[in-house]
């Protein structure tokens, strides 16, 4: 008889095997500049989940995806829990940013460049790109960085024809999830997925999809370039974790409770404003 078993756990969610399936349950945990924090946010895993299921919805004629069910799960994990096929995870995370914020305005300001494609002068904090751009990055395990890579070392670690198909269903993903969210009154300025390889070798969009955890959200009618924006993300955590002082290294301090709150809100807020549903 299967059973369920703890295989791995991440910054943010725990991985479980049952029987031939895989587990994916997301947790109330919070990662900054990754490390985790030991504040959780309340209902987090459960709103992380919602969002991701309604993407994968959205989205699904674009490429196939990991999911089997969000309903059958242990009842331990209900609401915070994707039931979903087992895969051979591709190394890379995979960004496309329409944006330039974050870790692309620093290395553009250092250099002209985001992972080796450069950009036109003279852009500043929140400015549109021309074109989105894909922007992948290591996979670094617990307590590690992520570290931005360029298109050639993507090719030399997974193969060109991969690469070219990484880039390509990234950058379409992010077009497609753009659209929708504008209808919505939201900027989708950047996002990272993940993606894996099925038993027949098929690609297979895997991991969480186009959360305020993987991605980065702002109000339209607020936008303006030339200065940090309003979000629906985790960007107020981050914020926050830079002017206290803390310097990103283990251990990460406590978060006060109005700023637990005030993060929370903006996870209700984003799904709601995105979903159209009320978050109870």
């Amino acid at each position: 008889m299967a059973f369920v078993e703890l295989v791995h756990s991440g910054k943010v969610r725990d991985v479980y095997t049952d029987g031939g399936d895989i587990i994916l349950v997301a947790s109330d945990r919070v990662s900054v500049y990754d490390v985790v924090l030991p504040t959780p946010i309340p209902d987090k895993g459960r709103l992380l989940t919602a969002l991701s299921m309604w993407w994968f919805t959205q989205l699904s004629d674009v490429i196939d995806n990991h999911v089997i069910s969000a309903t059958d799960v242990p009842p331990e994990f209900a609401g915070r829990a994707v039931r979903c096929r087992a895969l051979d995870m591709i190394p890379v995370e995979c960004v496309a940013r329409g944006y330039l914020t974050g870790s692309g305005l620093r290395d553009y300001q250092a250099t002209g460049q985001v992972s080796g494609i450069v950009l036109p002068p003279g852009l500043t904090d929140g400015a549109k790109l021309p074109e989105p751009i894909f922007t992948p990055s290591t996979k670094a395990p617990v307590g590690e960085h992520d570290e931005p890579i360029d298109f050639a070392r993507v090719e030399a670690q997974v193969g060109s024809a991969t690469a070219a198909a990484l880039r390509d269903v990234t950058i379409e993903i992010y077009r497609r999830s753009r659209d929708i969210a504008a209808e919505r009154g939201i900027i989708v300025a950047d996002t990272k997925l993940e993606f894996g390889r099925d038993a027949d070798g098929g690609l297979v969009l895997a991991d969480e999809l186009l959360t305020s955890d993987s991605s980065r959200f702002w109000p339209a009618e607020s936008w303006q370039p030339g200065a940090p924006q309003q979000s629906f993300d985790k960007q107020f955590l981050r914020d926050w974790a830079t002017s206290s002082g803390w310097d990103g290294t283990e251990p990460a301090p406590q978060v006060p409770a109005d700023v637990v709150a005030a993060t929370r809100q903006r996870y209700v807020d984003a799904y709601e404003r995105l979903t159209g549903q009320t978050w109870s």
